[in-house]
């Protein structure tokens, strides 16, 4: 399969041309914005909110902050963004745990995807790394099964909560390499960091943005990747799927929602101006080097994509018998 750009060529030039993001008359909020995130800071997808609100900071001319608010693996924010006023002043950051994993685990989830949100734009897909702390003694994946069969049920992976990415990473490891493991779920990927680090869990396949200082730092250690083909991110990081497991892919992805019914006309602007951004040569780098690719495009191919990721995920809830 063809690897995509991370941003199509012309957006890239759209920015080299330097629109003014006010060049025409705007239906953008003239109050303060907030985007709000279901994970604590230093998470993946708390990372991804605070690179795009620094420049709509400086774009829209009004105050583009970051509010946290953790728990139940996203659903907590997105329930409280779903309530909130069509008018663009609160957004949500959301990502595969909230809009693709949750609709499937939650039986009585406080939101329908389709009906109460107004998907914007997609920020970027990004692997899963799977990571141990360098004391582990399994550090392939051909070990690590290994482990999993001889100890059935003791191996501990941590993740950012329950359904979220990390958690359907492992379910899905499970499945596909028929092995048992022992899921631990945190409230959000810096705690869980913190305890991988000091060996109180034994692996994660933990979203790359976050990972990846701790592994640039030797303080954890990368053993495979999950898209189809490796990112450029960490080209010396093997593939599950090329470890011997064909189509396994478990990526994450980041996209800016609001609630529903946002007039189209404010839509429309708000996806140009994150489409803006997103070709920005210092966000693109800078989510380049998380590994986060295929983002921008039209609010429509980010609908279409949701679409598509709950009813992949359903299926791997399904198959796995995962409850909460």
């Amino acid at each position: 399969m063809q690897r995509r750009h991370f941003i199509a060529s012309g957006l890239a030039a759209t920015a080299a041309a330097a629109v003014p993001f006010f060049a025409a008359a705007s239906p953008l909020p003239t109050a303060p914005v907030r985007i709000v995130v279901g994970f604590p800071p230093g998470g993946g997808t708390d990372v991804m909110a605070r690179v795009m609100a620094q420049k709509l900071a400086t774009a829209w001319g009004v105050p583009v902050t970051v509010e946290n608010k953790a728990g139940a693996g996203g659903v907590i924010a997105a329930e409280y963004v779903a309530k909130q006023p069509a008018n663009g002043t609160v957004l949500l950051m959301t990502n595969i745990s909230n809009h693709a994993i949750a609709p499937a685990l939650y039986p009585t989830l406080g939101y329908v995807v389709e009906r109460d949100f107004t998907p914007l734009v997609l920020v970027g897909v990004t692997p899963n790394l799977l990571i141990c702390n360098p004391s582990q003694p399994a550090r392939t994946v051909k070990d690590l099964v290994a482990l999993c069969r001889a100890k059935p049920g003791t191996v501990t992976f941590g993740s950012s909560g329950t359904g979220a990415s990390q958690h359907m990473a492992i379910e899905l490891f499970k499945l596909r390499a028929k092995v048992d493991a022992l899921h631990v779920p945190y409230r959000g990927s810096g705690p869980m960091l913190t305890d991988l680090i000091g060996g109180q869990i034994d692996y994660s396949f933990e979203t790359m943005t976050s990972a990846t200082p701790h592994v640039a730092s030797g303080k954890l250690v990368a053993l495979a990747q999950t898209r189809l083909q490796r990112s450029p991110a960490h080209p010396q990081v093997p593939t599950v799927a090329e470890l011997g497991y064909p189509g396994f892919d478990a990526s994450t992805w980041y996209g800016l929602v609001g609630p529903a019914q946002m007039p189209p006309e404010m839509v429309q602007r708000m996806n140009e101006d994150f489409n803006r951004v997103l070709a920005m040569p210092d966000v693109a780098a800078k989510l380049a080097s998380y590994g986060a690719e295929d983002g921008g495009g039209a609010a429509a191919k980010f609908t279409a994509f949701i679409a598509t990721e709950k009813d992949k995920w359903a299926q791997v809830v399904k198959e796995a018998k995962v409850t909460v």
